[in-house]
Protein backbone atom coordinates (compact mmCIF):
# COMPACT_ATOMS: atom_id res chain seq x y z
CA UNK A 1 0.00 0.00 0.00
CA UNK A 2 1.20 2.95 -1.05
CA UNK A 3 0.24 6.82 0.11
CA UNK A 4 -2.81 7.92 -1.73
CA UNK A 5 -2.23 11.91 -3.53
CA UNK A 6 -3.79 13.26 -0.72
CA UNK A 7 -0.80 11.96 2.09
CA UNK A 8 1.83 13.04 -0.50
CA UNK A 9 0.49 16.42 -0.87
CA UNK A 10 0.60 16.51 3.26
CA UNK A 11 3.72 15.24 3.94
CA UNK A 12 5.00 17.34 1.00
CA UNK A 13 3.59 20.70 2.25
CA UNK A 14 5.16 19.87 6.11
CA UNK A 15 8.61 20.12 4.18
CA UNK A 16 8.04 22.98 2.54
CA UNK A 17 7.29 24.96 6.29
CA UNK A 18 10.36 23.07 7.58
CA UNK A 19 12.32 24.72 5.07
CA UNK A 20 10.34 28.02 5.08
CA UNK A 21 12.12 28.10 8.85
CA UNK A 22 15.07 27.56 8.05
CA UNK A 23 15.08 30.76 5.07
CA UNK A 24 13.15 32.88 7.56
CA UNK A 25 16.05 32.78 10.50
CA UNK A 26 18.90 33.01 8.34
CA UNK A 27 18.41 36.56 8.07
CA UNK A 28 18.98 37.00 12.09
CA UNK A 29 22.53 35.37 11.97
CA UNK A 30 24.81 38.57 12.96
CA UNK A 31 27.20 36.14 14.76
CA UNK A 32 28.64 32.80 15.66
CA UNK A 33 26.49 33.27 18.84
CA UNK A 34 23.52 33.83 17.09
CA UNK A 35 23.91 30.91 14.93
CA UNK A 36 25.40 28.44 17.93
CA UNK A 37 23.38 29.66 20.54
CA UNK A 38 20.67 31.73 19.11
CA UNK A 39 21.52 34.48 21.26
CA UNK A 40 20.99 33.15 24.56
CA UNK A 41 17.14 34.63 24.01
CA UNK A 42 15.10 31.52 23.46
CA UNK A 43 11.89 31.54 26.10
CA UNK A 44 12.15 29.03 28.13
CA UNK A 45 9.33 27.14 27.00
CA UNK A 46 10.48 26.44 24.19
CA UNK A 47 14.02 25.57 25.26
CA UNK A 48 12.10 23.01 26.73
CA UNK A 49 10.14 21.51 24.79
CA UNK A 50 13.53 21.75 21.87
CA UNK A 51 14.85 19.74 24.49
CA UNK A 52 12.50 16.91 24.77
CA UNK A 53 12.13 17.16 20.80
CA UNK A 54 15.88 16.40 20.05
CA UNK A 55 15.68 13.55 22.15
CA UNK A 56 12.33 12.30 21.30
CA UNK A 57 13.47 11.00 17.79
CA UNK A 58 11.82 8.93 14.77
CA UNK A 59 13.81 6.35 16.38
CA UNK A 60 11.64 6.18 19.45
CA UNK A 61 8.58 7.10 17.32
CA UNK A 62 9.08 3.64 15.71
CA UNK A 63 10.91 1.61 18.36
CA UNK A 64 9.15 2.68 21.25
CA UNK A 65 5.61 0.75 20.04
CA UNK A 66 7.52 -2.07 18.53
CA UNK A 67 9.07 -2.63 22.49
CA UNK A 68 5.67 -3.03 23.94
CA UNK A 69 4.18 -4.26 21.20
CA UNK A 70 7.05 -7.75 21.17
CA UNK A 71 8.48 -6.97 24.47
CA UNK A 72 5.73 -5.67 27.07
CA UNK A 73 6.18 -2.52 29.06
CA UNK A 74 9.14 -3.46 31.03
CA UNK A 75 10.96 -0.38 29.42
CA UNK A 76 8.53 2.05 30.58
CA UNK A 77 10.22 2.16 33.90
CA UNK A 78 13.64 3.88 32.21
CA UNK A 79 11.37 6.51 31.82
CA UNK A 80 11.01 7.07 35.70
CA UNK A 81 14.76 7.76 36.17
CA UNK A 82 14.25 11.36 34.47
CA UNK A 83 12.74 12.04 38.29
CA UNK A 84 16.34 11.55 39.57
CA UNK A 85 18.21 12.92 36.12
CA UNK A 86 16.35 16.20 36.35
CA UNK A 87 17.23 17.48 39.81
CA UNK A 88 21.15 16.48 39.24
CA UNK A 89 21.28 18.17 35.86
CA UNK A 90 19.32 21.28 36.92
CA UNK A 91 21.35 21.73 40.56
CA UNK A 92 24.95 20.09 39.77
CA UNK A 93 25.58 20.44 36.14
CA UNK A 94 23.59 23.33 34.02
CA UNK A 95 24.94 26.35 36.96
CA UNK A 96 28.74 25.16 35.74
CA UNK A 97 28.02 25.12 32.26
CA UNK A 98 26.43 28.62 31.95
CA UNK A 99 28.66 30.43 34.73
CA UNK A 100 31.81 29.23 33.19
CA UNK A 101 30.73 30.87 29.73
CA UNK A 102 31.14 27.65 27.35
CA UNK A 103 29.91 27.04 24.54
CA UNK A 104 29.95 23.22 25.04
CA UNK A 105 29.87 20.91 27.91
CA UNK A 106 33.28 19.57 26.72
CA UNK A 107 35.29 23.32 27.77
CA UNK A 108 34.04 22.37 31.58
CA UNK A 109 36.26 19.25 30.97
CA UNK A 110 39.54 21.56 30.04
CA UNK A 111 38.59 24.05 32.97
CA UNK A 112 38.31 21.13 35.60
CA UNK A 113 41.29 18.67 33.80
CA UNK A 114 43.43 19.89 30.86
CA UNK A 115 43.04 19.91 27.40
CA UNK A 116 43.53 16.91 26.02
CA UNK A 117 40.19 15.38 28.34
CA UNK A 118 38.19 18.29 26.29
CA UNK A 119 39.57 16.99 22.84
CA UNK A 120 38.70 13.15 24.13
CA UNK A 121 35.31 14.23 25.36
CA UNK A 122 34.70 15.88 22.00
CA UNK A 123 35.90 13.02 20.13
CA UNK A 124 33.78 10.29 22.00
CA UNK A 125 30.76 13.19 21.29
CA UNK A 126 31.58 13.20 17.94
CA UNK A 127 31.55 9.60 17.17
CA UNK A 128 28.52 8.78 19.05
CA UNK A 129 26.12 11.63 18.17
CA UNK A 130 27.64 10.80 13.98
CA UNK A 131 26.50 7.10 14.90
CA UNK A 132 23.11 8.12 16.42
CA UNK A 133 22.08 10.89 13.62
CA UNK A 134 23.21 7.91 11.03
CA UNK A 135 20.95 5.43 12.65
CA UNK A 136 18.22 8.11 13.48
CA UNK A 137 18.00 8.58 9.97
CA UNK A 138 18.53 4.93 8.64
CA UNK A 139 16.03 3.20 10.92
CA UNK A 140 12.80 5.25 9.86
CA UNK A 141 13.74 5.04 6.77
CA UNK A 142 13.84 1.57 5.92
CA UNK A 143 10.71 1.00 7.70
CA UNK A 144 8.89 3.55 5.78
CA UNK A 145 10.25 2.40 3.16
CA UNK A 146 9.68 -1.36 3.21
CA UNK A 147 5.80 -0.33 3.93
CA UNK A 148 4.99 2.53 1.15
CA UNK A 149 7.16 1.12 -1.51
CA UNK A 150 9.42 4.02 -1.77
CA UNK A 151 13.03 3.66 -2.60
CA UNK A 152 15.19 3.19 0.68
CA UNK A 153 17.56 5.83 -0.95
CA UNK A 154 14.89 7.76 -1.61
CA UNK A 155 13.79 8.12 2.10
CA UNK A 156 17.62 8.31 3.09
CA UNK A 157 18.19 11.26 1.05
CA UNK A 158 15.00 13.37 1.76
CA UNK A 159 15.09 13.01 5.06
CA UNK A 160 19.29 13.84 5.22
CA UNK A 161 19.05 16.86 3.13
CA UNK A 162 16.43 18.06 4.36
CA UNK A 163 17.72 18.30 8.22
CA UNK A 164 20.79 19.55 6.73
CA UNK A 165 19.91 22.28 4.73
CA UNK A 166 17.39 24.17 7.38
CA UNK A 167 20.04 23.39 9.98
CA UNK A 168 22.27 25.04 7.96
CA UNK A 169 20.14 28.08 6.50
CA UNK A 170 18.89 29.03 9.94
CA UNK A 171 21.48 28.24 13.02
CA UNK A 172 20.25 27.22 16.25
CA UNK A 173 17.08 29.15 16.31
CA UNK A 174 15.75 27.13 13.41
CA UNK A 175 16.37 24.26 14.76
CA UNK A 176 14.92 25.02 17.84
CA UNK A 177 11.30 26.03 16.12
CA UNK A 178 11.28 23.16 13.96
CA UNK A 179 11.87 20.86 17.03
CA UNK A 180 8.26 22.55 18.17
CA UNK A 181 6.71 22.55 15.23
CA UNK A 182 7.60 18.64 14.66
CA UNK A 183 6.91 17.97 18.51
CA UNK A 184 3.30 19.37 18.18
CA UNK A 185 2.76 17.00 14.93
CA UNK A 186 4.56 13.88 16.54
CA UNK A 187 2.03 14.48 19.44
CA UNK A 188 -0.97 15.02 17.81
CA UNK A 189 0.22 11.33 15.48
CA UNK A 190 0.10 9.35 18.61
CA UNK A 191 -2.93 10.84 20.02
CA UNK A 192 -4.68 10.08 16.89
CA UNK A 193 -2.99 6.12 17.39
CA UNK A 194 -4.20 5.46 20.68
CA UNK A 195 -7.53 6.46 20.30
CA UNK A 196 -8.17 4.93 16.95
CA UNK A 197 -6.92 1.74 18.79
CA UNK A 198 -9.52 2.41 21.39
CA UNK A 199 -12.17 2.85 19.09
CA UNK A 200 -11.86 -0.26 17.01
CA UNK A 201 -11.60 -2.54 19.96
CA UNK A 202 -14.73 -3.80 21.03
CA UNK A 203 -15.09 -3.16 24.88
CA UNK A 204 -12.52 0.24 24.35
CA UNK A 205 -9.65 0.55 26.24
CA UNK A 206 -10.19 -2.17 29.30
CA UNK A 207 -11.23 -4.64 26.63
CA UNK A 208 -7.64 -3.75 24.64
CA UNK A 209 -5.62 -3.87 27.82
CA UNK A 210 -7.06 -7.09 29.53
CA UNK A 211 -6.21 -8.62 25.81
CA UNK A 212 -2.90 -7.74 26.09
CA UNK A 213 -2.64 -8.51 30.19
CA UNK A 214 -3.40 -11.61 29.83
CA UNK A 215 -0.63 -12.37 27.13
CA UNK A 216 1.44 -11.23 29.60
CA UNK A 217 2.96 -7.71 27.72
CA UNK A 218 2.04 -5.26 30.66
CA UNK A 219 4.53 -6.26 33.01
CA UNK A 220 6.37 -3.28 33.93
CA UNK A 221 8.29 -4.85 37.20
CA UNK A 222 10.75 -7.97 37.04
CA UNK A 223 12.93 -8.42 40.01
CA UNK A 224 15.08 -10.52 38.75
CA UNK A 225 18.71 -9.76 40.19
CA UNK A 226 20.33 -11.60 36.89
CA UNK A 227 21.91 -9.21 34.63
CA UNK A 228 20.98 -11.58 32.11
CA UNK A 229 17.21 -10.61 31.91
CA UNK A 230 16.67 -8.36 28.85
CA UNK A 231 14.98 -5.52 31.01
CA UNK A 232 15.10 -6.08 34.97
CA UNK A 233 13.74 -3.60 37.29
CA UNK A 234 17.30 -3.13 38.46
CA UNK A 235 18.93 -3.02 34.46
CA UNK A 236 15.84 -0.17 34.16
CA UNK A 237 16.77 1.46 37.50
CA UNK A 238 20.58 1.82 36.95
CA UNK A 239 21.35 1.31 33.43
CA UNK A 240 18.36 3.95 32.87
CA UNK A 241 19.77 6.83 35.06
CA UNK A 242 23.14 6.52 33.33
CA UNK A 243 21.68 6.37 29.51
CA UNK A 244 19.34 9.85 30.75
CA UNK A 245 22.01 11.45 32.46
CA UNK A 246 24.65 10.76 29.37
CA UNK A 247 21.65 12.43 27.22
CA UNK A 248 21.05 15.42 29.76
CA UNK A 249 24.46 16.10 30.94
CA UNK A 250 27.25 14.47 28.66
CA UNK A 251 25.55 15.39 25.80
CA UNK A 252 25.53 18.63 23.54
CA UNK A 253 22.74 18.19 21.70
CA UNK A 254 21.00 18.78 25.10
CA UNK A 255 23.21 21.31 26.97
CA UNK A 256 23.17 23.46 23.78
CA UNK A 257 19.92 24.06 24.30
CA UNK A 258 20.59 24.77 28.08
CA UNK A 259 22.89 27.80 27.20
CA UNK A 260 20.17 28.97 24.54
CA UNK A 261 17.88 30.48 27.76
CA UNK A 262 18.29 33.82 28.50
CA UNK A 263 19.30 32.77 32.69
CA UNK A 264 20.03 29.58 34.96
CA UNK A 265 16.46 30.15 36.01
CA UNK A 266 14.77 30.29 32.50
CA UNK A 267 16.59 27.17 31.80
CA UNK A 268 15.40 25.86 35.29
CA UNK A 269 12.28 26.34 34.18
CA UNK A 270 12.38 24.38 30.89
CA UNK A 271 13.93 21.08 32.19
CA UNK A 272 11.07 21.35 34.70
CA UNK A 273 8.76 21.38 31.87
CA UNK A 274 10.09 18.76 29.42
CA UNK A 275 10.25 16.61 33.05
CA UNK A 276 6.12 17.66 32.77
CA UNK A 277 5.82 17.11 29.47
CA UNK A 278 8.46 13.85 28.57
CA UNK A 279 6.00 11.87 31.00
CA UNK A 280 2.78 11.74 29.27
CA UNK A 281 4.51 11.52 26.02
CA UNK A 282 6.29 8.34 27.12
CA UNK A 283 3.42 6.54 28.09
CA UNK A 284 1.44 7.52 24.73
CA UNK A 285 4.12 6.62 22.46
CA UNK A 286 5.16 3.58 24.59
CA UNK A 287 1.50 2.26 25.14
CA UNK A 288 0.06 2.54 21.67
CA UNK A 289 2.22 -0.87 20.60
CA UNK A 290 -0.18 -2.26 23.66
CA UNK A 291 -3.05 -0.65 22.05
CA UNK A 292 -1.73 -2.26 18.69
CA UNK A 293 -1.43 -5.24 20.28
CA UNK A 294 -5.03 -5.50 21.67
CA UNK A 295 -6.30 -3.91 18.52
CA UNK A 296 -4.56 -7.28 16.52
CA UNK A 297 -5.78 -9.41 18.93
CA UNK A 298 -9.17 -8.20 18.66
CA UNK A 299 -9.29 -8.60 14.97
CA UNK A 300 -7.60 -11.86 14.32
CA UNK A 301 -7.71 -11.79 10.63
CA UNK A 302 -5.73 -8.58 10.14
CA UNK A 303 -2.76 -10.01 11.81
CA UNK A 304 0.35 -9.27 9.26
CA UNK A 305 3.38 -11.89 8.98
CA UNK A 306 6.00 -10.90 11.41
CA UNK A 307 9.81 -12.39 11.63
CA UNK A 308 8.78 -11.74 15.39
CA UNK A 309 6.23 -14.04 15.27
CA UNK A 310 8.14 -15.87 18.17
CA UNK A 311 7.45 -13.07 20.76
CA UNK A 312 3.74 -12.28 19.87
CA UNK A 313 2.54 -16.30 19.65
CA UNK A 314 -1.23 -15.76 21.04
CA UNK A 315 -2.07 -13.03 17.46
CA UNK A 316 -1.89 -16.31 15.40
CA UNK A 317 -4.19 -18.83 17.61
CA UNK A 318 -6.75 -18.41 14.66
CA UNK A 319 -3.34 -19.12 12.07
CA UNK A 320 -1.47 -22.00 13.64
CA UNK A 321 0.27 -22.99 10.41
CA UNK A 322 1.16 -19.38 9.55
CA UNK A 323 2.70 -19.45 12.98
CA UNK A 324 4.79 -22.61 11.98
CA UNK A 325 5.95 -21.16 8.78
CA UNK A 326 7.04 -18.49 10.14
CA UNK A 327 9.00 -19.92 12.92
CA UNK A 328 10.52 -21.49 10.26
CA UNK A 329 11.51 -19.38 7.87
CA UNK A 330 13.27 -17.31 11.10
CA UNK A 331 15.10 -20.41 12.29
CA UNK A 332 16.41 -21.45 8.71
CA UNK A 333 17.09 -17.76 8.08
CA UNK A 334 14.61 -17.75 4.90
CA UNK A 335 15.18 -14.40 3.60
CA UNK A 336 12.09 -11.97 2.52
CA UNK A 337 10.71 -12.20 -1.36
CA UNK A 338 10.43 -8.36 -1.92
CA UNK A 339 8.40 -8.96 -4.69
CA UNK A 340 5.41 -9.40 -2.17
CA UNK A 341 3.49 -6.78 0.00
CA UNK A 342 4.83 -5.85 3.03
CA UNK A 343 3.00 -7.92 6.13
CA UNK A 344 2.85 -11.20 3.71
CA UNK A 345 3.49 -14.46 4.96
CA UNK A 346 6.94 -14.56 2.37
CA UNK A 347 7.78 -10.68 3.24
CA UNK A 348 6.98 -10.84 6.82
CA UNK A 349 7.78 -7.57 8.38
CA UNK A 350 10.68 -6.78 10.88
CA UNK A 351 9.35 -5.25 14.44
CA UNK A 352 10.32 -2.20 13.82
CA UNK A 353 8.04 -1.70 10.82
CA UNK A 354 4.86 -2.58 12.84
CA UNK A 355 3.81 1.68 13.55
CA UNK A 356 3.87 2.33 9.85
CA UNK A 357 2.05 -0.55 8.77
CA UNK A 358 -0.28 0.08 10.84
CA UNK A 359 -0.97 3.92 10.28
CA UNK A 360 -1.15 3.11 6.51
CA UNK A 361 -3.39 -0.04 6.25
CA UNK A 362 -5.72 0.79 9.09
CA UNK A 363 -6.34 4.73 9.39
CA UNK A 364 -7.84 6.71 6.67
CA UNK A 365 -6.77 9.58 4.56
CA UNK A 366 -5.03 12.06 5.23
CA UNK A 367 -4.01 10.46 8.70
CA UNK A 368 -1.17 8.30 6.82
CA UNK A 369 0.29 11.18 5.14
CA UNK A 370 0.86 13.70 8.47
CA UNK A 371 1.64 10.46 10.49
CA UNK A 372 4.62 9.81 8.43
CA UNK A 373 5.27 13.48 7.91
CA UNK A 374 5.41 13.18 11.73
CA UNK A 375 7.99 10.15 11.82
CA UNK A 376 10.51 11.77 9.42
CA UNK A 377 9.59 15.27 11.30
CA UNK A 378 10.86 13.18 14.68
CA UNK A 379 14.13 12.15 12.73
CA UNK A 380 14.82 15.30 11.23
CA UNK A 381 14.52 16.98 14.60
CA UNK A 382 16.68 15.28 16.19
CA UNK A 383 19.30 15.15 13.05
CA UNK A 384 19.18 18.87 13.03
CA UNK A 385 20.13 18.73 16.25
CA UNK A 386 23.06 16.38 16.33
CA UNK A 387 24.42 18.18 13.03
CA UNK A 388 24.19 21.31 14.74
CA UNK A 389 25.80 20.19 18.15
CA UNK A 390 28.61 18.61 16.24
CA UNK A 391 29.69 21.50 14.37
CA UNK A 392 29.44 23.41 17.61
CA UNK A 393 31.97 20.93 19.13
CA UNK A 394 33.83 20.41 16.30
CA UNK A 395 34.87 24.20 16.20
CA UNK A 396 35.34 25.18 19.77
CA UNK A 397 36.35 21.71 21.03
CA UNK A 398 39.75 21.50 18.57
CA UNK A 399 40.41 24.98 17.84
CA UNK A 400 43.30 26.49 19.58
CA UNK A 401 42.62 29.17 22.08
CA UNK A 402 44.79 31.44 20.37
CA UNK A 403 43.02 30.77 17.18
CA UNK A 404 40.54 33.31 15.75
CA UNK A 405 37.26 33.76 16.70
CA UNK A 406 34.96 31.17 14.32
CA UNK A 407 33.03 32.29 11.76
CA UNK A 408 29.41 31.86 10.73
CA UNK A 409 30.44 30.28 7.08
CA UNK A 410 32.83 27.71 9.57
CA UNK A 411 30.11 26.98 11.40
CA UNK A 412 27.63 26.38 8.30
CA UNK A 413 30.09 24.38 6.09
CA UNK A 414 30.72 21.80 9.42
CA UNK A 415 26.89 21.73 9.81
CA UNK A 416 27.01 21.06 5.96
CA UNK A 417 29.85 18.50 6.57
CA UNK A 418 28.35 16.33 9.14
CA UNK A 419 25.15 15.89 7.43
CA UNK A 420 26.46 14.71 4.57
CA UNK A 421 28.42 12.03 7.24
CA UNK A 422 25.66 10.98 8.41
CA UNK A 423 23.33 10.61 5.77
CA UNK A 424 25.85 8.36 4.16
CA UNK A 425 26.53 5.90 7.14
CA UNK A 426 22.59 5.84 6.94
CA UNK A 427 23.04 4.59 3.31
CA UNK A 428 25.99 2.75 3.11
CA UNK A 429 27.65 1.56 6.56
CA UNK A 430 24.75 0.82 8.94
CA UNK A 431 22.92 -2.68 9.93
CA UNK A 432 20.92 -3.34 12.52
CA UNK A 433 22.00 -4.03 15.88
CA UNK A 434 18.80 -6.05 17.26
CA UNK A 435 15.63 -3.86 17.43
CA UNK A 436 15.89 0.04 17.10
CA UNK A 437 15.42 0.61 21.05
CA UNK A 438 18.57 -2.06 21.53
CA UNK A 439 20.66 -0.64 18.73
CA UNK A 440 19.99 3.31 20.42
CA UNK A 441 20.89 2.15 23.98
CA UNK A 442 24.16 0.29 22.49
CA UNK A 443 25.18 3.56 21.02
CA UNK A 444 24.53 5.81 23.77
CA UNK A 445 26.16 3.40 26.37
CA UNK A 446 29.48 2.69 24.86
CA UNK A 447 30.30 5.71 23.85
CA UNK A 448 28.44 7.86 26.29
CA UNK A 449 28.85 5.66 29.48
CA UNK A 450 32.62 7.13 29.63
CA UNK A 451 31.73 10.35 29.35
CA UNK A 452 29.34 10.62 32.39
CA UNK A 453 31.89 9.34 34.17
CA UNK A 454 33.94 11.82 33.59
CA UNK A 455 31.42 14.33 34.39
CA UNK A 456 30.72 13.03 38.01
CA UNK A 457 34.80 12.58 38.51
CA UNK A 458 35.22 16.10 37.94
CA UNK A 459 32.04 17.78 39.62
CA UNK A 460 32.06 14.96 42.80
CA UNK A 461 35.75 14.31 43.10
CA UNK A 462 38.29 17.23 44.51
CA UNK A 463 40.97 14.91 44.88
CA UNK A 464 40.77 13.61 40.54
CA UNK A 465 43.26 14.80 38.51
CA UNK A 466 44.18 14.89 34.66
CA UNK A 467 45.99 11.68 34.23
CA UNK A 468 43.29 9.71 37.06
CA UNK A 469 40.61 11.08 34.22
CA UNK A 470 42.43 9.95 31.04
CA UNK A 471 43.03 6.52 32.39
CA UNK A 472 39.32 6.50 33.41
CA UNK A 473 38.05 6.95 30.27
CA UNK A 474 40.39 4.20 28.80
CA UNK A 475 38.71 1.70 31.30
CA UNK A 476 34.98 3.06 30.91
CA UNK A 477 35.41 2.38 26.97
CA UNK A 478 37.22 -0.97 27.49
CA UNK A 479 34.84 -1.88 29.95
CA UNK A 480 31.70 -1.25 28.33
CA UNK A 481 32.93 -2.81 25.11
CA UNK A 482 33.55 -6.01 27.41
CA UNK A 483 29.72 -5.42 27.89
CA UNK A 484 28.91 -5.16 25.01
CA UNK A 485 30.60 -8.30 23.76
CA UNK A 486 29.00 -10.37 26.86
CA UNK A 487 25.98 -8.79 25.27
CA UNK A 488 26.38 -10.39 22.06
CA UNK A 489 28.10 -13.92 23.51
CA UNK A 490 26.02 -14.01 26.74
CA UNK A 491 22.92 -12.13 27.13
CA UNK A 492 23.81 -9.65 29.30
CA UNK A 493 21.21 -6.78 29.29
CA UNK A 494 21.90 -3.96 26.47
CA UNK A 495 20.97 -1.91 29.81
CA UNK A 496 24.24 -2.57 31.96
CA UNK A 497 26.56 -1.51 29.07
CA UNK A 498 26.37 1.84 29.66
CA UNK A 499 26.26 1.68 34.13
CA UNK A 500 29.60 -0.56 33.99
CA UNK A 501 31.59 2.16 31.48
CA UNK A 502 30.42 5.04 33.92
CA UNK A 503 31.07 3.10 36.85
CA UNK A 504 34.83 1.89 35.55
CA UNK A 505 35.45 5.33 34.51
CA UNK A 506 34.63 7.05 38.10
CA UNK A 507 36.07 4.26 40.34
CA UNK A 508 39.59 3.43 38.08
CA UNK A 509 39.69 7.57 37.26
CA UNK A 510 39.81 8.02 41.51
CA UNK A 511 41.96 5.10 42.20
CA UNK A 512 44.82 6.25 39.54
CA UNK A 513 44.90 9.83 40.34
CA UNK A 514 45.73 8.95 43.88
CA UNK A 515 49.42 8.46 42.02
CA UNK A 516 49.66 11.63 40.83
CA UNK A 517 49.72 15.11 42.71
CA UNK A 518 46.10 17.01 44.21
CA UNK A 519 45.08 19.26 41.46
CA UNK A 520 44.88 21.96 44.09
CA UNK A 521 42.87 25.13 44.90
CA UNK A 522 42.86 26.12 41.38
CA UNK A 523 39.63 23.68 40.73
CA UNK A 524 37.56 24.69 43.96
CA UNK A 525 34.73 26.43 42.29
CA UNK A 526 34.41 23.85 39.57
CA UNK A 527 32.92 21.22 41.34
CA UNK A 528 29.97 21.00 42.82
CA UNK A 529 31.10 21.61 46.11
CA UNK A 530 32.58 25.25 45.00
CA UNK A 531 30.62 26.23 42.06
CA UNK A 532 28.46 27.94 44.49
CA UNK A 533 30.99 31.03 44.45
CA UNK A 534 31.09 31.79 40.90
CA UNK A 535 28.67 34.22 39.58
CA UNK A 536 26.03 33.96 36.88
CA UNK A 537 26.70 35.58 33.67
CA UNK A 538 23.17 37.63 34.10
CA UNK A 539 23.90 38.79 37.60
CA UNK A 540 27.43 40.37 36.06
CA UNK A 541 25.15 41.87 34.14
CA UNK A 542 22.91 43.87 37.02
CA UNK A 543 24.30 47.12 38.60
CA UNK A 544 26.41 47.25 41.30
CA UNK A 545 24.01 48.59 44.39
CA UNK A 546 25.73 51.67 46.02
CA UNK A 547 25.86 51.72 49.67
CA UNK A 548 26.71 53.97 52.36
CA UNK A 549 24.51 57.11 53.78
CA UNK A 550 22.09 58.93 52.36
CA UNK A 551 23.12 63.13 52.86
Amino acid sequence: MSLSPLDTAVLAGYMLVLFGVGVYFMRQQKSIKAYLLAEQNVHWVIVGVSVLAALFSGITYLGAPSETFFYGTGYLVVAATLFIATPITIKVFVPFFRKLKVYTAYEYLEKRFDRRLEIIASCFFITRVVCYAGLAIYAPSLAIAAVTGAPFWMCVLVTGAAATIYTTLGGMKAVIWTDTIQFVVLCGGVVVIFVFCINKVPGGLPAAWDLARTDGKTQFFNFSPSPLVRISFWGAILGGLCNSLVQMVADQVSVQRYLTAASLRECSKALWLKLALVIPIVLLVYLSGTMIYGYYRAMPAQVPAFESAKSVPRLYDSNPKLYGDLIARSENDVPPDMTQKPGSPTRPLKSDQILPYFVLHHLPTPLPGLLIAAILGATMAVVSAAINSLATTALMGFRRRTDPQPTVLMAKLLTVVFGVVATLLALFVLVRLGSIIKATNVILSVAGGPLLGLFLLGAFSRRANAPGAIWGTVSGLVFGLTAYYANVTVGLSFLWIGFVATMATYIVGLLVSLFFPHPGDRIRTLTYYGAKDLPLPEEESKPTPVTGKVL
